[in-house]
Protein backbone atom coordinates (compact mmCIF):
# COMPACT_ATOMS: atom_id res chain seq x y z
CA UNK A 1 0.00 0.00 0.00
CA UNK A 2 1.17 3.25 -1.03
CA UNK A 3 1.37 6.30 1.57
CA UNK A 4 -1.23 8.19 -0.59
CA UNK A 5 -3.28 5.17 -0.53
CA UNK A 6 -3.17 5.34 3.15
CA UNK A 7 -3.82 8.81 4.17
CA UNK A 8 -6.36 8.22 1.89
CA UNK A 9 -7.97 5.56 3.55
CA UNK A 10 -7.12 7.47 7.01
CA UNK A 11 -9.19 10.68 5.70
CA UNK A 12 -11.88 8.46 5.06
CA UNK A 13 -12.44 7.19 8.34
CA UNK A 14 -12.11 10.48 10.09
CA UNK A 15 -15.92 10.47 11.24
CA UNK A 16 -15.76 7.05 12.49
CA UNK A 17 -12.84 7.68 14.93
CA UNK A 18 -14.43 11.01 16.25
CA UNK A 19 -17.63 8.88 16.85
CA UNK A 20 -15.81 6.18 18.20
CA UNK A 21 -13.31 8.64 20.21
CA UNK A 22 -16.66 11.11 21.37
CA UNK A 23 -17.76 7.57 23.08
CA UNK A 24 -14.96 6.76 24.95
CA UNK A 25 -14.03 10.39 26.40
CA UNK A 26 -17.74 11.74 26.52
CA UNK A 27 -15.97 15.56 25.58
CA UNK A 28 -15.59 16.94 22.34
CA UNK A 29 -12.50 18.72 23.05
CA UNK A 30 -10.84 15.53 24.28
CA UNK A 31 -12.38 13.38 21.40
CA UNK A 32 -10.50 15.81 18.88
CA UNK A 33 -7.62 15.22 21.14
CA UNK A 34 -7.22 11.56 20.82
CA UNK A 35 -8.56 11.27 16.96
CA UNK A 36 -5.59 13.60 16.79
CA UNK A 37 -2.99 11.10 18.68
CA UNK A 38 -4.66 8.58 16.91
CA UNK A 39 -3.84 9.84 13.59
CA UNK A 40 0.13 10.50 14.93
CA UNK A 41 0.50 7.33 15.87
CA UNK A 42 -0.80 5.51 12.98
CA UNK A 43 1.68 7.73 10.75
CA UNK A 44 4.25 7.25 12.75
CA UNK A 45 4.10 3.71 13.33
CA UNK A 46 2.93 3.20 9.72
CA UNK A 47 5.60 0.94 8.70
CA UNK A 48 4.29 -1.88 11.58
CA UNK A 49 0.61 -1.92 9.36
CA UNK A 50 0.23 -5.40 7.32
CA UNK A 51 -1.86 -4.25 3.85
CA UNK A 52 -3.21 -7.44 4.48
CA UNK A 53 -5.20 -6.58 7.42
CA UNK A 54 -8.28 -4.59 8.39
CA UNK A 55 -6.61 -0.74 8.36
CA UNK A 56 -10.33 0.54 10.54
CA UNK A 57 -9.48 -2.47 13.33
CA UNK A 58 -5.83 -1.52 13.79
CA UNK A 59 -6.92 2.49 14.00
CA UNK A 60 -9.18 1.24 16.15
CA UNK A 61 -7.34 -0.77 18.72
CA UNK A 62 -4.27 2.38 18.69
CA UNK A 63 -7.20 4.37 19.63
CA UNK A 64 -8.67 2.10 22.51
CA UNK A 65 -4.74 1.17 23.49
CA UNK A 66 -4.38 5.44 23.34
CA UNK A 67 -7.59 6.03 25.60
CA UNK A 68 -6.54 3.82 28.27
CA UNK A 69 -2.96 4.76 28.82
CA UNK A 70 -3.97 8.69 28.75
CA UNK A 71 -6.98 7.70 31.55
CA UNK A 72 -3.91 5.44 33.21
CA UNK A 73 -2.06 8.70 33.38
CA UNK A 74 -4.30 10.90 34.68
CA UNK A 75 -5.76 8.99 37.41
CA UNK A 76 -2.03 9.13 38.52
CA UNK A 77 -1.91 12.36 38.64
CA UNK A 78 -5.32 12.68 40.45
CA UNK A 79 -6.71 16.74 39.17
CA UNK A 80 -8.66 18.38 41.86
CA UNK A 81 -10.97 21.11 40.29
CA UNK A 82 -12.70 23.47 42.40
CA UNK A 83 -15.61 25.41 41.42
CA UNK A 84 -16.61 27.59 44.42
CA UNK A 85 -16.65 30.92 44.33
CA UNK A 86 -13.57 31.85 46.90
CA UNK A 87 -11.66 28.34 45.71
CA UNK A 88 -12.75 27.58 49.11
CA UNK A 89 -11.26 23.70 48.77
CA UNK A 90 -7.93 24.50 47.29
CA UNK A 91 -7.18 27.19 50.04
CA UNK A 92 -8.29 25.07 53.17
CA UNK A 93 -4.74 22.94 53.02
CA UNK A 94 -4.25 19.08 52.69
CA UNK A 95 -5.52 16.64 54.79
CA UNK A 96 -2.40 15.35 55.51
CA UNK A 97 -0.58 19.04 56.87
CA UNK A 98 -3.48 19.04 59.35
CA UNK A 99 -2.23 16.29 61.35
CA UNK A 100 -0.44 16.29 64.63
CA UNK A 101 3.20 17.23 64.64
CA UNK A 102 3.83 13.38 65.06
CA UNK A 103 2.63 12.92 62.34
CA UNK A 104 4.49 15.62 60.32
CA UNK A 105 7.92 14.78 62.03
CA UNK A 106 7.88 11.22 61.05
CA UNK A 107 6.33 12.05 57.49
CA UNK A 108 9.73 14.37 57.05
CA UNK A 109 11.84 11.80 58.16
CA UNK A 110 10.19 9.02 56.15
CA UNK A 111 11.07 11.67 53.16
CA UNK A 112 14.00 12.22 54.18
CA UNK A 113 15.14 8.63 54.69
CA UNK A 114 14.18 8.37 51.05
CA UNK A 115 15.60 10.75 49.86
CA UNK A 116 18.85 9.54 50.96
CA UNK A 117 18.50 6.11 49.30
CA UNK A 118 21.01 6.12 46.14
CA UNK A 119 19.91 6.85 42.65
CA UNK A 120 19.32 3.07 41.56
CA UNK A 121 16.82 2.65 43.90
CA UNK A 122 15.29 5.77 45.04
CA UNK A 123 13.69 6.93 41.20
CA UNK A 124 11.89 3.33 40.14
CA UNK A 125 10.81 2.97 44.41
CA UNK A 126 9.71 6.63 44.05
CA UNK A 127 7.91 5.73 40.37
CA UNK A 128 6.64 2.84 41.76
CA UNK A 129 5.15 4.60 44.78
CA UNK A 130 3.45 7.10 42.10
CA UNK A 131 1.70 4.61 40.40
CA UNK A 132 3.94 3.58 37.50
CA UNK A 133 4.00 -0.20 36.47
CA UNK A 134 7.37 -2.65 36.25
CA UNK A 135 7.37 -2.45 32.64
CA UNK A 136 6.68 1.76 32.37
CA UNK A 137 9.73 1.81 34.40
CA UNK A 138 11.52 -0.17 32.93
CA UNK A 139 11.00 1.35 30.10
CA UNK A 140 11.07 4.66 31.54
CA UNK A 141 14.87 3.90 32.97
CA UNK A 142 16.21 1.32 30.08
CA UNK A 143 16.43 -1.44 32.51
CA UNK A 144 15.07 -5.34 32.64
CA UNK A 145 12.03 -5.50 34.56
CA UNK A 146 13.70 -8.06 36.67
CA UNK A 147 16.31 -4.88 37.41
CA UNK A 148 13.71 -2.88 38.44
CA UNK A 149 11.60 -5.82 40.67
CA UNK A 150 14.56 -6.10 42.29
CA UNK A 151 15.40 -2.49 43.17
CA UNK A 152 12.33 -1.79 44.31
CA UNK A 153 12.67 -4.81 47.08
CA UNK A 154 15.79 -3.44 48.00
CA UNK A 155 14.75 -0.08 48.53
CA UNK A 156 11.93 -1.16 50.46
CA UNK A 157 14.08 -3.25 52.97
CA UNK A 158 16.86 -0.50 53.37
CA UNK A 159 13.47 1.93 54.23
CA UNK A 160 12.35 -0.57 56.62
CA UNK A 161 15.86 -1.26 58.61
CA UNK A 162 16.76 2.36 58.33
CA UNK A 163 12.80 3.07 59.72
CA UNK A 164 12.60 0.20 62.52
CA UNK A 165 12.66 2.78 64.80
CA UNK A 166 9.29 4.36 63.78
CA UNK A 167 7.17 0.65 64.58
CA UNK A 168 4.51 1.36 67.11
Amino acid sequence: MTTFQFNTQLTNLRDSFQNYAYSLTQNGEDANDLVQETYLKALTYRDKFDPSTNLKAWMYTIMKNTFINNYRRETRVRKIVDTTDNMYYLNMGSPSTMGNSQDIIQHNELREVVNNLEDDFRIPFEMHFGGYKYKEIAEEMNLSIGTVKSRIFFARKKLMEKLKHLEN
